[in-house]
């Protein structure tokens, strides 16, 4: 799969721009603040349907337009495919494949796999379980579309359950016939999403292992370990013994949507005992280990993204990246950085194709 071309009409800070790819690497390159990362979200943006770095969708309009338009167009089993995903303010965004509207942006998931490495990814490390979560499910849901579904329906019928609490409070009322439909609904998808999740864990873990003993010359133990309130009991049970609780807070607090995934070095927390260099390796293992899942998962060669990694990471490390491309294994790669010089010694230190583009 190739992105041969893209057309940004006010995107983030472009007016209107256009850009032709090479089928191998593709070097995105200028001062910082000039947009490289802008046309590296454009193009994750085409893939997933929202931005990498600003879920916020009105806010990736260029200032002072009403609109913008990203149009994509790939080779993808020796067929053209065309992608424009447009959004006017005040309306919902449109995404087209071939000049036909998706009734549903989860349909297009997974159509044009991707994985992005960016400076970005260390929120996995430092913030909220929601992230690490959000982790698992896009990586799961590329390659799986019931999933998908059952992980939009649990969140629906999560929201209509904590309406309910909230109204119960509210009004000084209960019906615990009406919650336990709720309850149901939640145990069944619930547990569907726990078990994909343990068993995309058990089949993900060794992949990310052999990818930061690769990255870091086998030098440290890493691990990563799935915590999650369903291996103590089944999501019934557990609400049913929560309803004090839940009652109390408002809220579910028991469920999925409660996971965690730890990050562990030498089995300690990777946040409080990891350098900034086994923190970068351990999140670039985490991001090439989805790259071998998706490709194994779906036949096709995910795009990669290299968002500003020359900045954030050794020479050896980039090199090491730079040079997994040499291999047929990996597709087509975009790498966005402040210095043309460094990116071209770089890329050259590998028998592939390569296009400059200087903004």
């Amino acid at each position: 799969m190739i992105l041969k071309s893209i057309s940004l009409l006010n995107y983030k800070n472009f007016d209107s721009k256009s850009f032709t790819f090479n089928s191998k690497i593709n070097c995105i390159v200028g001062n910082n603040g000039i947009g490289k990362t802008n046309i590296l979200d454009a193009i994750y943006h085409l893939s997933f349907g929202k931005s990498y770095f600003n879920p916020v969708a009105s806010q990736n309009i260029k200032h002072g337009e009403e609109f913008f338009v990203i149009n994509g167009e790939y080779d993808k089993e020796e067929k053209t495919e065309k992608i424009v995903i447009s959004l006017k303010r005040g309306q919902k965004k449109v995404i087209k494949r071939n000049g036909k509207a998706y009734e549903k942006f989860s349909e297009h998931i997974g159509f044009l796999p991707l994985v992005i490495i960016s400076p970005a990814d260390r929120d996995l490390i430092i913030e909220g379980s929601d992230t690490r979560r959000k982790f698992i499910d896009s990586v799961i849901s590329q390659s799986n579309k019931t999933y998908l579904n059952q992980l939009i329906n649990y969140n629906k019928v999560l929201a209509q359950r904590n309406a309910l609490l909230k109204y119960f409070a509210l009004n000084h009322t209960f019906n615990k016939d009406t919650l336990e439909v709720y309850n149901s609904q939640l145990t069944e998808y619930g547990t569907h999403i726990f078990e994909k999740r343990r068993d995309f864990l058990e089949e993900f873990i060794p992949i990310f292992k052999e990818r930061y003993d690769a990255i870091s010359s086998g030098n440290e133990e890493v691990d990563l370990v799935y915590k999650s309130h369903l291996f103590d009991d089944d999501l019934n049970t557990l609400l049913e013994n929560a309803l004090g609780k839940d009652r109390t807070v408002q809220y579910t607090s028991v469920g999925i949507h409660k996971d965690d995934l730890n990050f562990n070095i030498e089995t300690h927390p990777i946040k409080k005992f990891g350098s900034q260099g086994q923190q970068k390796s351990f999140l670039i293992a985490l991001k090439l280990a989805q790259f071998d899942f998706i490709k194994a998962q779906s036949g096709v060669n995910p795009i990669l993204l290299l968002d500003d990694v020359f900045d954030k990471l050794d020479e050896q490390r980039v090199a090491q990246i730079i040079k997994l491309v040499d291999d047929e294994n990996f597709g087509q790669l975009f790498i966005s950085d402040t210095h043309a010089e460094r990116t071209e010694n770089a890329v050259k230190q590998v028998h592939q194709s390569y296009e400059i583009f200087k903004l």
